[in-house]
């Protein structure tokens, strides 16, 4: 373990300070703070005054950090001030608490309608977004480290707009936000609150929101243009051009579609637990291991299987084929064992031999939705609940897909297989509503591929017998939609049900197969397929 953190220390580069007496001998730390201090001064957060009496104070801290761009070079140093929000009392100094961040599932939709669509994509951040929301509670913080008032240094801060920390910074800010656009005449969606939706004749505009940071979308530039501005003169606004790096994720746009890929954030994240040079492997999980809860000694660094598992499961945001072993280890971080941790290991000798693969959306093919669903009947090795597993494809890849143990024990594998049917026609349901606030109308009825014939008698079905009448109760949501023609539930040979890399572990055979069915690729298959796709078109160069 200790070489493992010498090794750790090496590919380390010099981290950011930690507090503020780390931070204050460093002119370009010295400087970022005073940027920060002089924007809150411009947007008047606060009065200084006394603090009444009977009044809760809480405290402030400086936290810093260095921004990098998708090469990994340093575009900026930022300092923040951070409110410490765990000093605030419910009823007192907060009411609400909640950010509605965008769905991955929705940006993916995004990228595939733009894509096919040929949409402009644009990224704007807005600078300092927590200090544009107004507080309606009487909120009080001490003065900022280094930046005491010299005449009152027994004065505390009454803050009038939100600060980053405070527990309803985040419900201040998107308020402030969502009446702006709803100023702009933008509609929020009813599938997705981030994501809000303008039309104007036969135009579409669409503003998908990570709290501080939006992708603007659409078919007319001169409205996308006309929304930044409106946006630039109501916020302090940074326009980053053309849709390229959005929360560690890369974006690379062709002729022949968008790519999106995490290949810095997997190679920062071998470098941070020592595995970069590992040795390579090409399957994730051996298909015959089976972890339990109980299984071999317990570590002693809880905290950084904790970490890896974290930021595996951010990874999983490009590669759905590490969904299922993702769950499976996150399962034990509670008290995780040494083959827990060489489970972890593994996975990231997979990452290394993948690290180039990602979400490849083709701009030449129909916007078509296609689900799979499978469920692994008792696989658990510790409670024996089963796992289900459903993938959509839109288009050339997936778009939305989920590897999760059901909330109780089935009985059978058809009780098993119509639980993870009807969970994947809820999710059917949302993406197709997701659709038509696009634009982009399902006609007819959308195909679900199941392995299990059962399953789909009882849905297609119309009598049950007793010893199915417990999941008529639970789970008739599936047969309604089957009658309604919006699903169709029909046979795949388990040779080609996708769904099965989401439920255990596979033959490496298996697991390319499925892997490249999911529409998960490299940047040079990308060029492939382009070649592949000019001489489909060129008759004469084939």
């Amino acid at each position: 373990m200790a070489m493992h953190y010498a090794y750790m220390s090496k590919v380390v580069q010099i981290p950011d300070p930690n507090s503020f007496d780390e931070a204050k001998s460093d002119k370009k730390w010295v400087n970022a703070m005073q940027e920060e201090i002089d924007a809150l001064a411009e947007n008047r957060t606060w009065d200084l005054v006394k603090l009444p009496k009977g009044k809760n104070v809480v405290g402030c801290k400086w936290v810093y950090k260095t921004k990098h761009d998708s090469n990994g070079n340093v575009s900026r140093h930022k300092a923040r001030l951070v409110a410490k929000g765990y000093a605030q009392m419910q009823g007192i100094d907060y009411d609400e608490t909640f950010a509605p961040v965008a769905k991955m599932a929705t940006l993916r939709t995004l990228l595939v309608v733009s894509a096919a669509k040929r949409w402009v994509l644009h990224h704007m951040d807005v600078k300092n977004a927590f200090l544009h929301g107004n507080l309606e509670e009487e909120v009080y913080m001490c003065q900022p480290p280094g930046f005491e008032d010299k005449k009152h240094p027994e004065y505390v801060c009454r803050l009038k707009k939100a600060l980053y920390g405070l527990k309803q910074a985040p419900r201040a800010w998107h308020k402030e936000l969502s009446e702006s656009l709803k100023k702009f005449a933008f509609k929020m969606s009813k599938v997705d609150p981030s994501l809000y939706v303008k039309r104007i004749n036969d135009c579409i505009v669409v503003i998908l929101i990570y709290v501080d940071d939006l992708i603007i979308g659409g078919d007319s530039m001169d409205e996308i243009s006309k929304l930044k501005k409106n946006l630039e003169m109501q916020f302090h606004m940074k326009d980053l051009g053309e849709l390229r790096y959005f929360l560690g994720i890369e974006m690379i746009r062709s002729e022949s579609g968008i790519y999106m890929l995490q290949k810095q954030y997997a190679t920062t994240m071998l470098k941070k637990y020592g595995m970069l040079g590992c040795k390579p492997i090409g399957v994730p999980l051996d298909k015959n291991c089976k972890l339990r809860a109980d299984l071999g000694a317990k570590i002693e660094d809880v905290n950084m299987y904790r970490s890896m598992v974290g930021s595996l499961i951010y990874l999983t945001i490009t590669r759905p084929d590490l969904s299922y072993v993702v769950g499976l280890v996150s399962q034990f971080m509670q008290q995780p064992t040494k083959p827990h941790l060489d489970c972890i290991r593994r996975i990231l000798r997979y990452v290394k031999a993948t690290q180039n693969y990602g979400l490849f959306y083709r701009a030449d093919l129909d916007i078509k939705l296609e689900g799979y669903t499978d469920v692994d009947w008792a696989g658990s090795q510790t409670d024996r609940r089963s796992t289900s597993g459903y993938m959509f494809t839109l288009g050339s890849a997936a778009i939305s897909w989920s590897s999760k143990k059901q909330a109780i024990v089935a009985l059978s594998s058809t009780e098993a297989e119509y639980r993870g049917a009807a969970i994947a026609t809820c999710e059917e349901v949302w993406i197709r509503r997701l659709l038509a606030d696009l634009g982009e109308y399902i006609d007819g009825a959308v195909t679900i591929w199941c392995d299990n014939m059962s399953n789909i008698q009882l849905a297609k079905n119309l009598v049950f017998h007793a010893r199915t009448k417990h999941i008529e109760v639970h789970y008739h949501f599936v047969r309604e939609k089957v009658i309604d023609g919006e699903v169709d539930l029909l046979y795949v040979s388990t040779n080609q049900q996708v769904a099965d890399i989401l439920t255990k572990g596979l033959s490496m055979e298996k697991h390319t197969q499925f892997r490249d069915m999911m529409g998960v690729i490299t940047i040079g298959m990308v060029a492939e397929k382009h070649e592949e796709k000019k001489i489909e078109d060129d008759p004469k160069k084939g």
